[in-house]
């Protein structure tokens, strides 16, 4: 899927004090990663619906923007930034709520769809690597 998901650096500016990372009080631990790039990595995941698994190698690594996610979402950063960013867009006239769309479409699994294979012609029995659990 097409789209920008990297934020200019007038809107990283609005955003930059809500994300800022908050290190240990004994500074231990590993380095953070760039707050931005993480950023960017979330809003590509969450802008294209892929897997975290899948978010190409220009972001830091899925695990790290991953986490990084689940915090902000916890701690309700993430909310905050996306407020302040659409409060940015909505005063220059570039967010209009007036018209809004949202895909509800529904795709539903097979149950055990997955699990089965085709049995060669003449074969009774099922490979037991296919079993259903």
């Amino acid at each position: 899927m097409a789209g920008n998901w990297d934020l200019t650096d007038a809107q990283w500016e609005l955003v930059a004090p809500v994300l800022a990372p908050s290190r240990r009080s004994d500074d231990r631990g590993r380095p953070w990663q760039d707050t931005r790039a993480v950023l960017h990595g979330v809003f590509w995941v969450l802008g294209t619906g892929a897997h975290w698994s899948e978010l190409p190698s220009k972001y830091p690594q899925y695990q790290t923007c991953h986490r990084r996610f689940q915090k902000w979402v916890r701690d309700g950063r993430l909310v905050e930034a996306l407020r302040v960013l659409a409060r940015h867009l909505r005063a220059r006239g570039e967010l209009n709520l007036e018209e809004a769309f949202v895909d509800a479409t529904f795709a539903s699994a097979k149950k055990k769809g997955l699990c089965r294979r085709p049995h060669a012609a003449g074969q009774g029995h099922q490979d037991r690597r296919y079993r259903h659990w």
